[in-house]
């Protein structure tokens, strides 16, 4: 597995998101020990980069990683978030990044990982309540003590981590960054590049979309959260459907599976990607660590940098004002 810097920390470029293996989607939660097993499958195959995050469970993922990553330590990054929950008078779900919510959920975090340290904090959201200046003012504090190795955003406006990387490096952004979401291409990528800020794109799949087995969502449990998601609903699904044939095709033409075309596309995109493709399969992390070896060629590159645009917004309303902040 080849090898990427965050800022300046060192991870397999391509990552494993642990997430769908406690929430969100339909499945969640029916077989840890398949979920330790797709982890440890993970570990053989090169993979360092484990996300989690305090808000996936809730807190039953950090758990799990934590019983996972346990006599493999020093292999693993672990990259965890705060920030959707406050722990003021018990933890209950709220945006939250004030220096006392961070360093309470920095605190519940490393016990549950079992560890002494996080090598990547980040903020989740961004608290309009809080100045981002005084969230990772904090967080430098974390550093300094040994608790906190590096520091990261998720779905932060470029002026914002402008302002946080002037208090202290930041050394990832994490944001939705695939085949049907370049929204960061725009503007937040350029900026990360003159900074040399990392970036780690979330759902490089399309929330399973890209893969191509997804022809409806009849299956979906009521509690899978893409139920609710525009880009599943109605004439917003049937339009990408075809965004998805297109990838097919492709994949067809390389060899390959259509994941592990969308996760060689955002490769190609630059030695400052790092991709969390999310499974609890171990057949799924095998099938999506061997797009480590895939190269597109300029044709097929092109025949993806020319597909539409997703139908139908990312994320749902309110999920939607939360990004960008």
């Amino acid at each position: 597995m080849k090898h990427i810097k965050l800022g300046e920390l060192n991870v397999s470029r391509i990552g494993l998101g642990a997430m769908g293996m406690n929430a969100f989607y339909t499945g969640h939660s029916t077989d840890e020990d398949e979920a330790i097993r797709t982890i440890h499958r993970a570990l053989d195959l090169g993979v360092t980069h484990i996300d989690t995050a305090e808000a996936y469970g809730p807190f039953t993922n950090e758990e799990l990683v934590g019983r996972a990553v346990k006599g493999h330590r020093e292999k693993v990054v672990i990259a965890t978030k705060f920030g959707f929950f406050t722990h003021r008078d018990g933890p209950r779900p709220a945006v939250d990044s004030s220096p006392a919510n961070v360093r309470a959920a920095v605190e519940g975090s490393l016990k549950r990982l079992g560890t002494d340290y996080i090598d990547l904090c980040y903020q989740h959201r961004v608290d309009p309540n809080t100045p981002i200046e005084d969230t990772v003012g904090v967080l430098a504090e974390l550093v300094a003590e040994g608790k906190v190795r590096h520091i990261g955003l998720s779905e932060a406006s470029p002026e914002t981590v402008r302002r946080a990387h002037a208090v202290h490096p930041v050394a990832a952004l994490q944001s939705e960054y695939s085949l049907w979401t370049r929204d960061v291409e725009a503007e937040t990528l350029p900026v990360l590049r003159e900074l040399g800020i990392g970036l780690v794109p979330w759902s490089p799949l399309g929330h399973g979309f890209l893969t191509g087995q997804i022809r409806s969502t009849d299956d979906f449990s009521d509690d899978d959260w893409r139920k609710n998601n525009p880009r599943f609903i109605g004439e917003n699904f049937r339009r990408n459907l075809r965004l998805a044939d297109e990838v097919e095709a492709v994949a067809a033409e390389v060899g390959a599976t259509p994941a592990q075309v969308a996760l060689a596309w955002l490769l190609a995109q630059g030695d400052d990607i790092a991709p969390i493709p999310g499974t609890r399969r171990v057949s799924r992390v095998e099938e999506n660590t061997a797009a480590d070896t895939v190269e597109l060629p300029l044709e097929q590159l092109a025949k993806l940098n020319s597909l539409p645009p997703a139908a139908g917004e990312r994320l749902e309303e309110g999920a939607m004002q939360l990004v960008n902040g």
